[in-house]
C-alpha cells in the first residue's frame, strides 16, 4: 500500500479493508464475503490483481498441505504441487517467488510430512516456548530455578487436565 499510495493503508482503501479476509481460508469465507473481497481487489487495479494472485497461490499451497495425513497418492500430490508452481511462476509478486523457492528447498521434508502425516510441529512449539521462558527467566541467579521455570511452562497444558479440585470438608 505504501509503495502505491505513498502512505499507509486507510479504511477507505479497498485493498486495506479486505486484508483480514485474505488471511482466512477460502472454505471459511461465506460466498458473498468472498465475492465482495474479490470484486474490491479487482476494482483496485494492478495492486489488487497482484494481491489476488498471491491469495490464489496461498490457497494452492494450503490445498497441497491439506493432504497431510490422508495418505495421498503421488499423482494427487504432483497435481497440486504443479498447480502451486504454475500459479507462483505467473505471479509478479517477489514474495510469491520467495515462497516457491522455500517450498522447493524444503520439498523432501514437506513430501515426507504429506506421505506420513507426521511433523515436528509439537517439538518446535515446545522449543519456542522454552526459549521464550528462558529469555524471561534470564535474570535468575540460580540455573536450577531457570530450568524449573522452563519445565513449568512447557508442562502447563498437561497439568490443567490432571489437576483436580478438592473441596475442604465441612
Amino acid at each position: 500500500m505504501r509503495e502505491h499510495e505513498g502512505r499507509r493503508g486507510r479504511k477507505v482503501d479497498p485493498a486495506w479493508r479486505v486484508r483480514r479476509r485474505l488471511l482466512t481460508g477460502h472454505e471459511h469465507l461465506r460466498t458473498e464475503t468472498f465475492e465482495k473481497m474479490w470484486n474490491a481487489l479487482i476494482d483496485t487495479g494492478d495492486p489488487g490483481l497482484e494481491i489476488l494472485g498471491a491469495y490464489i497461490v496461498k490457497e494452492d499451497l494450503r490445498a497441497l498441505l491439506a493432504l497431510a495425513g490422508t495418505h495421498p497418492d503421488r499423482r494427487t500430490i504432483s497435481g497440486r504441487l504443479t498447480s502451486f508452481y504454475v500459479r507462483a511462476a505467473a505471479s509478479t509478486a517477489p514474495e510469491v517467488h520467495r515462497l516457491a523457492t522455500t517450498v522447493e528447498a524444503w520439498w523432501p521434508a514437506i513430501l515426507a510430512g504429506l506421505e506420513t502425516g507426521y511433523s515436528n510441529s509439537r517439538s518446535e512449539g515446545y522449543n519456542r516456548l522454552a526459549k521464550h521462558e528462558g529469555r524471561n527467566a534470564f535474570g535468575f541467579r540460580n540455573p536450577v530455578n531457570q530450568r524449573r521455570r522452563i519445565r513449568w511452562a512447557c508442562t502447563r497444558q498437561h497439568r490443567r487436565g490432571t489437576a483436580t479440585k478438592t473441596g475442604l470438608p465441612g
